[in-house]
């Protein structure tokens, strides 16, 4: 039986549920504010607070699978750009990962890596991976390229994220946009695989 979480007037959106099962990050449009991220515990008491609030639009929230960092994308910087907080104590650091433009954020599954959609021109995008240190403290090295991304995007207020990695963190599944000039072609999912060695082949290891 469906059960319901929140009462509040605001439009809201579910994005992750931390691995312990305990918390729900979800968004929340505020009058003055813009989009938030909130997190409601999933105990009896069902208490909402505020995750990342600031003047600026934060959506797009994923947590790692160890549920220890939170990536999301905001538009702090005057473009969507992915930063990297602490969780559940978003506000102790940040991390900014991308330099040039953002969207989308993705953990693979042993969170070591980070995926992104980033800006590659004007008008063009690119699936970028970013390696992730798994240690006590957080570090991070520099964005990657993977592939040219001709795959759908997504605004604040639509779809979410429109792409997953599998299981084994070696393909991914995305949306396919449609061709403009073809208004009726269905509806299609797109599987990339081997990319990992796409990738060796683009930076080999030293």
């Amino acid at each position: 039986m469906a059960e319901r979480l929140t009462e509040s007037p605001n439009g809201q959106d579910p994005y992750d549920v931390s691995p312990d099962g305990t918390r729900l990050v979800f968004k929340e449009r505020f009058p003055n504010t813009g989009w938030d991220l909130m997190v409601l515990t999933l105990d009896k008491q069902r208490q909402v607070k505020p995750l990342v609030r600031t003047n600026f639009n934060e959506v797009t929230a994923a947590l790692s699978p160890d549920g220890r960092w939170l990536a999301y994308q905001s538009d702090e910087s005057g473009r969507y750009e992915i930063y990297i907080r602490p969780f559940p104590d978003a506000d102790s650091n940040r991390w900014t990962i991308s330099n040039g433009g953002g969207i989308m954020p993705l953990w693979s599954r042993g969170g070591d890596e980070l995926f992104y959609v980033g800006q590659s021109g004007p008008q063009s995008w690119a699936l970028m991976r970013v390696e992730i240190a798994r240690a006590a403290s957080f570090s991070h090295g520099m964005p990657q390229k993977l592939f040219d991304w001709h795959y759908r995007t997504s605004s604040v207020t639509n779809l979410g994220r429109t792409y997953d990695i599998s299981r084994d963190s070696r393909r991914f599944i995305a949306i396919k946009q449609a061709a403009r000039t073809d208004q009726t072609a269905p509806p299609s999912l797109v599987v990339v695989q081997n990319w990992f060695e796409e990738m060796k082949k683009l930076a080999p290891a030293r």
